[in-house]
């Protein structure tokens, strides 16, 4: 899968996770240590990451990696299997409407299945819907080195977050 592909799926994901950040309704906090998500649509494949979360980091996921401010709709609402989200967000040229229902334990799973319609990606004329599963869960404790917020991408590089983000 090339970078591109990855990209897009991740930018879906933060699109859809938003959502939470101006609802009345909250996620609960994952466990603290390493996550490995397994990231899957079928226009970009299925990859890998880890996180080290901590509880800043966390919240800082929740809220989307900054797309929040984005958004003019962002909903959270819980339900009695998990929560629903639905989110209208704009980044750069990139509009994107969408729903999603996210579900686990929040100490040991998590499930997050979205489909966004997507507007102004580079090369499409016409709007894209994306479906996306993120499938989570709690590996253990953050890896030697690793500080909260670094991620491990599939191809074993380091993203470090810069420490004024911590």
């Amino acid at each position: 899968m090339h970078r591109l592909s990855l990209r897009a799926g991740f930018v879906t994901a933060a699109f859809a996770l938003s959502a939470a950040t101006a609802a009345a309704d909250t996620l609960p906090p994952r466990k603290p240590g390493l996550w490995e998500s397994k990231v899957s649509s079928a226009e970009t494949g299925e990859s890998t990451v880890r996180q080290c979360i901590d509880e800043k980091t966390d919240k800082l996921a929740e809220s989307g990696f900054g797309t929040a401010q984005a958004c003019s709709k962002r909903l959270l609402t819980k339900t009695g299997t998990g929560y629903e989200t639905e989110s209208d967000c704009k980044i750069g040229p990139i509009s994107a409407t969408g729903k999603g229902l996210i579900s686990g334990d929040f100490n040991s799973r998590i499930r997050i299945e979205t489909t966004s319609i997507l507007t102004g990606l580079p090369n499409q004329k016409e709007p894209v819907t994306r479906k996306t599963v993120i499938e989570a869960s709690w590996v253990g404790p953050c890896e030697k080195g690793q500080s909260p917020g670094d991620v491990i991408l599939p191809d074993g590089k380091v993203v470090k977050m810069p420490a004024a983000s911590r």
